[in-house]
């Protein structure tokens, strides 16, 4: 299997959930109103498996290697681009805790930031991942040798193995024990 494979993989279940976040934005359009658990779950999966599993595996193994390799300025320039999309995403992820957090408070004017959010997430996601399948990876792979995608792969599941206590380790810490 090639490097890309996995993260090829991911995305197939990252599309799944923009499709459940599309839905939840019909519905808060028809309605006029959101479930903020339903956002809470939202964001747990962007920031647990869409960034920091997904996008950490691309950017502290995938990328960090490619980093060192003398990389065409478009493949360079590109993944650059991609370390960007995945900052922004943070952020929209950020304002949409900010936004469900005033909503859940009773402030009905968040729910059009929410919906805000959730439009440009249900956006973004989709496009970054053609541009990760569809240009960067199939460019990037062809700098890496067979034997550096397969340590690569090793890293990955050693990576994802770790995931688990690192998100428990946070909820622990976030209840203040």
């Amino acid at each position: 299997m090639q490097a890309r494979g996995p993260l090829m993989i991911e995305h197939r279940l990252i599309e799944r959930m923009i499709a459940v976040i599309d839905v939840e934005l019909g519905h808060i359009r028809r309605a006029g109103k959101t479930d903020p658990l339903l956002i809470d779950t939202t964001v747990d999966f962007i920031r647990v498996y869409a960034d920091r599993t997904h996008h950490g595996k691309e950017e502290e193994i995938f990328f960090r290697h490619l980093a060192k390799k003398p990389l065409p300025e478009t493949d360079r320039g590109l993944m650059d681009e991609l370390i960007k999309e995945h900052v922004f995403g943070r952020k929209i992820t950020r304002e949409l805790v900010e936004a469900n957090n005033r909503y859940r408070k009773g402030d009905e004017k968040s729910l059009q930031v929410i919906a805000s959010r959730l439009q440009t997430l249900v956006t973004f996601y989709p496009d970054h991942i053609e541009k990760e399948d569809k240009v960067f990876f199939p460019a990037a792979t062809q700098h890496l040798s067979t034997e550096e995608q397969q340590a690569m792969l090793e890293a990955f599941w050693e990576f994802d193995r770790k995931m688990i206590h690192e998100k428990y380790r946070m909820v622990v810490e976030s209840l203040g024990a």
